[in-house]
């Protein structure tokens, strides 16, 4: 009987098989792969976008390009906030112009969250630490977002027809579901001690964080400044894109329009906003008074320069700091 050798298959041999697979390199290619992906299933409303963008005003389109960068530096003033360490200026730059890139890719807020744990994490920071500032960011943001948008509508009471916004009836059942699942999340924290022992960690954690951040009164402004800027420069890009393709809107409603739909569209899992915050800006524009074709042709305009002209570079961006191990 002939003896078959077998393939030598011992404990150190398949570790050294999974060091030669290229992480790494893939990683960097896939928010270029998940860019083309996503491309191809938006194509007919990036072929319309630009479309738009062929008769619009170009200087108008140039202060909202200007404007969209500018959402850059507001994202990295205010994530330098949320955290006492020092981190590097260019890099936490560079990191927020790619996070915008992958949370365009996967459901919202999770791309960018993930790439500043990474960032935070490499620069030196406690998970526990990092974490309890992308919390405090994530805090932050959303407040700024709607006290932006409450003075807006104690200012301009009148700017919105909240009836073409929200169906009859409509507020009951929102309002119902919001109050079963708080009470489910309490009931939950309540009863499961295995849940409540870190999720109250975190909190503590999370506390002290905010503390030391307020107790330097340059990153409390950079936080709270940097939360407000961040969605005043989203709206001022949209107002800049309704002046250039002659929206009838006037600009204060055109920004309220903006935060409203973008409150109303925070809690959808989709990746960006794809497709939900397109219909509710629509929505939001129509119900300032716009009509429905001009306010369509500025929602795809304005995606295009927030969203579909940076995606690629951002992707390119996102692979080098993987490669450069920034993240």
């Amino acid at each position: 009987m002939t003896a078959v050798r077998l393939p030598d298959l011992r404990e150190g041999r398949l570790p050294r098989l999974a060091r030669r697979v290229p992480v790494r390199q893939i990683l960097c290619l896939l928010p270029l792969l998940l860019v083309a992906v996503v491309a191809v299933r938006h194509r007919s409303v990036l072929a319309e976008g630009f479309g738009q963008l062929r008769t619009a005003s170009w200087p108008w389109l140039l202060a909202a390009a200007g404007a969209t960068c500018l959402t850059w530096v507001a994202a990295a003033v205010t994530r330098q906030g949320a955290v006492v360490q020092q981190l590097p200026r260019w890099r936490l730059l560079a990191t927020q112009f790619a996070a915008g890139s992958a949370n365009h890719l996967l459901p919202t807020g999770l791309g960018a969250g993930a790439v500043n744990l990474r960032f935070m994490s490499v620069c030196g920071v406690p998970l526990a630490r990092s974490s309890a500032a992308l919390a405090l960011y994530l805090l932050a943001e959303s407040v700024g977002r709607l006290s932006l948008l409450a003075a807006l509508l104690l200012a301009f009471p009148d700017a919105l027809r909240l009836g073409t916004l929200l169906p009859d009836g409509a507020v009951g059942p929102v309002l119902a579901v919001a109050g079963a699942a708080l009470a489910v999340a309490v009931a939950a924290l309540a009863l499961v001690r295995r849940l409540r022992t870190p999720v109250l960690r975190f909190v503590r954690t999370a506390l002290g964080e905010a503390s030391s951040v307020h107790t330097r009164p340059a990153r409390a402004l950079a936080l709270w400044g940097g939360s407000l800027a961040f969605p005043a420069l989203q709206a001022a890009g949209l107002v800049a894109v309704g002046q250039a393709l002659g929206l009838p809107v006037p600009p204060a409603h055109m920004a309220l329009a903006y935060l409203a739909a973008t409150v109303a569209v925070a809690l959808v899992p989709t990746p960006g906003g794809l497709g939900s915050v397109e219909a509710a800006l629509i929505v939001a524009l129509v119900a300032a008074g716009g009509p429905v074709a001009v306010a369509t042709a500025v929602v795809l305009a304005y995606r295009i320069i927030t969203v579909w002209v940076p995606l690629l570079p951002g992707a390119l961006t996102l692979g080098a700091l993987v490669r450069l191990k920034v993240i």
